[in-house]
């Protein structure tokens, strides 16, 4: 016979309500009640009769069963069942089925209603132990579970009523239901904040402080990784280690009397194992205080699972830090591109890759210092708000200084300062810091972006370029072990030299058939004919150009910078565009500049620097008339600037980086704003 306890029902086909099988009845009865007196359990099949599934839980009112009881007075119990087995009900709608059924099953049974319960336990528990023997999954056996539990908690409610706990068991399950809050769950965000507050509210009750000040972690979830690597077989324990770690439970699966949580801290994930055994009456604690999003602290051993899980063995636990709001839905995650801009931090909670290129940032800004500190470079800080912007063709944002009294502009540029600081006589000097333009925002464009610009006296563009190179392969090699990276489709190769065109030459491959070399860029005609040539080959705009260096460049950056693809220095540009480069020293309208180009974008920019003080006055003069005739863009005669350039300065070599650009590259980045933290959006409506 199978083991007590397991009790086989037995359901009676149609046929057996015909008046023609009344004896059979009689039969079954008679040995059904025999087996029961001598406490044995009916086996088998009988016919006419089929047994009835062990899925079967307790059935709603209207059904009939045919099933055992047994009681004081070894009662039979029989209900005649009219429809398909049901599953498992929910642990509120078993409450309210066990709280509305008290009365029959306590008089039919003849004990009393915490008998009742607790042969249900029983019963089910077994029920429960059979479909675990019988390989039902984890999914399938939770219904059954939750069960069991809700039974447990009217047969013991402790302090609580019996409706306090239907209560909370009502409450549980509406939470679970509004997990995926994208799902359609019943609660809304505001209802489970309300419900973490109060368990805020129960722990302060209770003496326990749910914002710690401090805790101790020895080790993070990645060092424990590399400990233990190829260490502990599956169910082996490491019992002589002893281990704090900290950090924020991002899964959280409770079974009964053990416990499974995922700890992310900042170098990682690992997972806890806590059972009641180990913390005692701690373990109830946790399971009532705790949510996905806590952070809280653990100590305790090491153990690998039988299915090979690194896991830390609790033996405490202790709330650091309770959230009041739920972590985004672990399914659909965080993929609304506006809310991971707006709330960064849930961003860089919920997606490793984001916190992965932020770390790398980090690091490359980082190595870029060091290697300038290596090189004999000082950095220095340059004011943020300036009387006059400069450095630059931008617009800026204007503000007021109320005490003072003045009109002040954002910095566009550190580029005039650092220049004045080697007129005072420093040889290298840098600073990365960051910069603020007014104007539109694109994926390679943010209002304020971060940008490293360096001065060395007594060298010139050659000179910059070979030191471009170095600093972003440097800057490559702190996050990456090659200096071929993947950029989108693209295999990006950095390897030293880097390729160098000139603008004119770029250009003519894409428009052989015009040589803008050959002109004369005093000649009237050779202006209407670049403008023609260039309208021919769908250059927008060019009507409002004046002259033929300007519209080499539109022609440039309309027809040769999106193809740009590896790195790419495009040197020698017209005098018009850059107004702060020293003239080309054997080819007259051109100057001695470079812009690298990468990805089809710019990301570095440099001059063999103007030193002639009466040449740069002409040229901030030329500025000052584009800005009174309405472009926003032009900069006006920095005085204080021209005063330091007269007192003399050494030939000088600029640079200038987009770190955010860079950053971009060397991290697969297809935006500005996934590599700066919090970028400028506009306001929520």
């Amino acid at each position: 016979p199978p083991p007590r306890g397991h009790s086989f029902f037995l359901l009676a086909l149609p046929s057996m309500m015909n008046s023609t099988f009344w004896w059979r009845r009689r039969i079954v009865a008679s040995v059904m009640s025999f087996f029961i007196v001598f406490r044995r359990d009916v086996k088998g099949f009988v016919q006419t009769f089929r047994r009835v599934p062990r899925h079967i839980g307790i059935l709603p009112s209207g059904h009939t069963t045919l099933r055992r009881e047994e009681s004081q007075h070894s009662q039979l119990v029989l209900r005649l069942l009219n429809s398909p087995p049901v599953r498992p009900l929910t642990s509120s709608a078993l409450v309210s089925a066990i709280s509305s059924s008290k009365g029959s099953d306590s008089e039919t049974a003849g004990g009393t209603e915490d008998q009742l319960i607790e042969r249900r336990i029983a019963a089910k528990g077994d029920q429960i132990r059979q479909l675990k023997a019988d390989g039902m999954s984890k999914e399938d056996l939770a219904p059954h579970v939750e069960e069991l539990l809700a039974l447990k908690a009217l047969a013991n409610p402790g302090e609580e009523s019996k409706r306090e706990v239907v209560k909370k068991t009502e409450g549980r399950d509406k939470v679970k239901k509004s997990g995926n809050k994208n799902g359609g769950g019943d609660a809304s965000e505001s209802e489970i904040r309300q419900a973490r507050l109060d368990k805020v509210t129960a722990m302060v009750e209770a003496g326990q402080n749910p914002y710690a000040y401090s805790f101790n972690p020895t080790h993070t979830a990645a060092e424990l990784k590399c400990i233990y690597e190829g260490n502990l077989e599956g169910g082996e324990e490491d019992e002589n280690a002893d281990v704090s770690v900290a950090g924020r439970i991002m899964t959280r699966r409770v079974f009964g009397k053990l416990a499974f949580f995922t700890l992310l801290d900042e170098s990682g994930t690992i997972q806890l194992q806590l059972d009641k055994k180990r913390l005692g009456a701690a373990f109830k604690d946790l399971k009532a205080w705790t949510d996905s999003g806590d952070i809280i602290g653990v100590r305790g051993t090491i153990r690998r699972t039988d299915k090979g899980e690194l896991s830390v063995y609790c033996t405490e636990w202790k709330m650091l830090t309770k959230s009041a709001l739920p972590l985004p839905d672990k399914f659909h995650g965080l993929t609304d591109i506006s809310k991971r801009y707006r709330q960064r931090h849930l961003d860089l909670i919920v997606n490793s890759d984001v916190r992965d290129t932020f770390r790398k940032r980090a690091l490359m800004t980082s190595a870029l210092r060091q290697q300038l500190n290596d090189l004999g470079f000082l950095e220095i800080e340059t004011p943020v708000l300036h009387n006059e912007p400069g450095g630059a063709e931008a617009k800026p944002f204007e503000t007021y200084h109320n005490s003072m009294g003045m009109d002040l502009t954002l910095r566009i540029a550190t580029e005039l300062h650092l220049k004045r600081l080697i007129v005072g006589g420093f040889h290298r000097v840098y600073e990365l810091g960051r910069i603020f333009r007014n104007e539109g925002i694109s994926t390679r464009h943010n209002p304020e972006f971060t940008s490293v610009e360096l001065y060395q006296a007594y060298a010139d563009y050659n000179d910059m370029m070979e030191l471009t190179e170095d600093l972003i392969c440097g800057m490559c090699q702190s996050v990456h072990n090659s200096l071929r990276v993947q950029y989108g489709e693209h295999d990006i190769n950095l390897e030293k030299p880097w390729r160098r065109i000139t603008m004119h030459d770029i250009v003519k491959g894409q428009m052989p058939e015009f040589d803008f070399a050959a002109l004369d860029p005093t000649d009237p005609a050779s202006v209407e004919a670049a403008k023609g040539a260039a309208s021919a080959r769908g250059v927008p705009k060019v009507e409002l150009l004046g002259t033929v260096g300007e519209v080499l460049n539109a022609c440039f950056e309309e027809l040769c910078e999106p193809t740009l693809i590896q790195p790419t220095f495009v040197i020698d540009y017209p005098v018009e565009v850059s107004p702060l480069a020293k003239p080309h020293r054997t080819k007259p309208g051109l100057t001695e500049r470079f812009e690298l180009f990468a990805t089809g974008r710019e990301i570095a920019n440099s001059f063999s620097e103007l030193t002639d003080p009466i040449d740069q006055r002409e040229r901030f003069e030329a500025q000052a008339l584009k800005k009174a005739a309405g472009d926003e863009e032009a900069c006006g005669v920095d005085e204080d600037f021209l005063l330091a350039l007269e007192q003399g300065m050494p030939p000088t070599g600029g640079l200038g980086i987009g770190i955010d650009r860079v950053i971009m590259l060397l991290t697969d980045s297809a935006s500005i704003r996934d590599v700066i933290a919090f970028p400028l959006l506009k306001k929520e409506e």
